[in-house]
């Protein structure tokens, strides 16, 4: 129980409790920068393998049950999102497909790229026994 003081003879006020408010404007503050860096940031997440594909007049999505295997212009080799060495390409390959009846692989290859070295992969894909490779590449676009 606090002690009750009447200053000027008004209604009394206890000295053991306080009216607390919270001040919301510096939390308002702190999401609103928090919200703009990800919205800046957000876009550059996205985090993709760029590659320059060649352009043909036919459709060559890939399928749904195939692996993508890319090549880049710097001749670094992907699997999915992971960059495989061109030595441990065939092992990898391997174990990708261990158990699984059908092996294809998607090769997607820059056109900066010199067409021995994406045979050479090409081959080291057949090696590991993969049974159809698909050359992807995008769709020109129309002329009007």
């Amino acid at each position: 129980m606090g002690i009750k003081l009447q200053p000027g003879g008004r209604g009394g006020r206890d000295i053991g409790t306080s009216l607390s408010e919270i001040n919301v404007t510096p939390l308002v503050d702190v999401m609103l920068v928090l919200l703009i860096i990800f919205m800046v940031t957000a876009p550059l997440m996205h985090s993709g393998i760029g590659v320059n594909l060649p352009q043909a007049e036919t459709d060559s999505a890939p399928a749904d049950e195939g692996l993508e295997v890319t090549i880049t212009a710097d001749r670094y080799i992907h699997i999915n999102d992971d960059v495989i060495n061109l030595f441990l390409l065939e092992d990898r390959l391997r174990s990708e497909f261990y158990g699984k009846e059908r092996k294809v692989v998607f090769l997607r290859a820059d056109t900066d790229l010199s067409y021995g070295y994406v045979i050479e992969v090409m081959d080291i894909i057949k090696k590991a026994g993969v049974e159809k490779v698909g050359l992807v590449a995008n769709p020109k676009p129309e002329k009007k």
